[in-house]
């Protein structure tokens, strides 16, 4: 599953922004994508959907 990469896109529902990222699962079943925060300091009420990359 390490090759496996999927596209997430992670919305904050405080200041409804949408970031668009590449990133990995790991083995707790999280997504890596090297996100942290938004830019409104929001770090843990955000909206992730993934989807595999062909």
């Amino acid at each position: 599953m390490q090759g496996e990469r999927y596209r997430v896109v992670i919305r904050c529902p405080l200041c409804r922004e949408k970031y668009i990222l590449r990133g990995h699962k790991n083995e707790f079943g999280e997504y890596e994508t090297g996100f942290k925060r938004c830019v409104c300091g929001n770090e843990d009420q955000l909206q992730i959907e993934a989807t595999l990359e062909s």
